[in-house]
């Protein structure tokens, strides 16, 4: 954005003697500001914003908000008085989205959340200005300074919406007011918070809340759990695997490129992605439904998605240096993905010996020792070898220990042993996969096998 810090005062129902600012983006963070945002000082448990106002004023802030009941407000620096300074970023956004003509699209569900959105952005990319959500900041936070990051000549804004309860994604959804909204799929990310997949459910349909009323919803059509919520709404289109969905997908192939496949039903004809997996296939039907309201032809479609570019991390392909192939899906598991990605696996026929390398699966709730037992229905005798690591894996271990005949260790809290066996086991034939919750950086056992870092394939 870029406005007069009077505008903002306005967007802000407040009233001020500055004059002449250019606020150009917003910043809840020193070390991130961008010379001419407005900073935004938060006040949390440990951390008081309004200490660094000074700094970021230093630093190239064209002004600061600063919270009518906070003390020692300095009075030689640029300052805007507002009750509540997370209340005043989100009508600042709010306002600002009221002002953009661009196409807004909402995405929401338990996984894949990340991959709909950048695969929706590159297909879009190359014939629209495309700006969509940067990292995570899909929150009550993230998403209004998403917003307020958007160029004013923007075509089309893709906005990822996270939730860690219910009337979150509503609250995020009103505030964004797509044009298009997708759900990826329902799955048990949450499940401490929610207490069960029909919660979970009701609360990622939330996003049709501030669905424009010319507005679509693109949804997991495979999915029950959404079914109930559909006979009432007119404004939903389907997509996934079985043959009663808007949009199907059939005959997906892995490749050491990626992944080849037909769809038919509103469209029929074949695609390929660089990107391997068959949920990362379900995510593209997503966004080949959002081309295709856009005017895309399937040509443009075919060739756009051929250069697709997801965010690290998610089902990436890393070449080892000792010619073993990872596949690092370390961002993030829970049981739907990570049975996903167990299913590739164990059906892929890239190389001749295959291992996995899985994490804790976190935020499961009561249910979490049932979840990792139950994993071991997806592990065959196919796999060359299994490493689990963290706590919970031990349940998963204790599972397979009796019956499964390759090389199988667990590691509790040191990649060391891990990483070990992988070294003295895996050559140019071996194909890893590599999958966990994100707070078990298993990234970090990928790393002794490549030359300064990842080499993306």
């Amino acid at each position: 954005m870029k406005k007069k810090i009077e505008q903002v005062a306005k967007w802000l129902n407040i009233k001020t003697n500055l004059k002449g600012f250019d606020i150009t983006g917003a910043s809840i963070n020193t070390r991130t500001l961008k010379p001419g945002d407005l900073f935004i000082p938060f006040r949390g448990e440990n951390v008081n914003g309004h200490k660094y106002v000074r700094s970021a004023i230093e630093l190239g802030a064209a002004a600061s908000l600063w919270q009518r009941d906070e003390p020692g407000a300095p009075e030689d620096l640029p300052l805007l008085y507002v009750d509540d300074c997370e209340a005043a970023l989100q009508e600042m956004a709010r306002a600002y989205r009221d002002e953009l003509s661009a196409l807004v699209i909402g995405i929401t569900g338990s996984n894949g959340k990340t991959s709909t959105k950048d695969l929706v952005a590159s297909v879009l990319k190359p014939y629209f200005k495309v700006q969509k959500t940067p990292g995570n900041f899909n929150n009550e936070l993230g998403l209004p300074l998403t917003i307020l990051s958007l160029d004013e000549d923007t075509k089309v804004a893709v906005l990822e919406m996270g939730m860690s309860g219910k009337g979150q994604i509503e609250f995020l959804s009103e505030l964004a007011r797509p044009d298009y909204a997708i759900i990826t799929n329902i799955g048990e990310a949450h499940l401490q918070d929610l207490g069960s997949r029909e919660a979970i459910a009701e609360a990622k349909f939330e996003i049709t809340a501030g669905l424009q009323q010319h507005g679509k919803l693109f949804y997991d059509g495979d999915e029950p759990l959404l079914q109930p919520f559909m006979e009432d709404f007119p404004q939903g289109v389907s997509f996934g695997f079985d043959d009663n969905n808007e949009l199907t997908v059939t005959d997906i192939k892995a490749t050491e490129n990626g992944s080849s496949f037909m769809v038919s039903g509103i469209i029929d004809a074949a695609f390929t992605i660089p990107v391997l997996g068959e949920h990362q296939v379900k995510n593209t039907l997503a966004a080949i439904l959002i081309a295709l309201e856009a005017g895309l032809s399937e040509e443009q479609i075919r060739k756009s998605l051929k250069d697709a570019a997801l965010t690290d991390m998610r089902m990436q392909m890393v070449q080892a240096e000792n010619g073993a192939m990872f596949i690092n899906d370390a961002y993030n598991a829970a049981p739907s993905s990570m049975n996903a990605a167990l299913n590739f696996i164990r059906e892929t026929t890239m190389k001749e010996k295959k291992w996995v390398v899985l994490g804790d699966m976190l935020e499961l709730g009561d249910d979490e020792q049932t979840y990792h037992e139950a994993l071991s229905q997806y592990i065959s005798g196919s796999l060359t070898g299994v490493c689990l690591y963290g706590p919970r894996m031990k349940w998963l271990y204790d599972k397979l220990q009796p019956d499964y005949s390759g090389k199988l260790l667990w590691s509790e809290n040191d990649y060391g042993p891990i990483i070990g066996l992988l070294k003295k086991y895996t050559n140019k034939d071996s194909v890893i996969l590599v999958k966990g919750s994100r707070g078990m950086a298993l990234e970090n056992i990928i790393e002794p096998f490549t030359n300064q870092g990842e080499k993306h394939v």
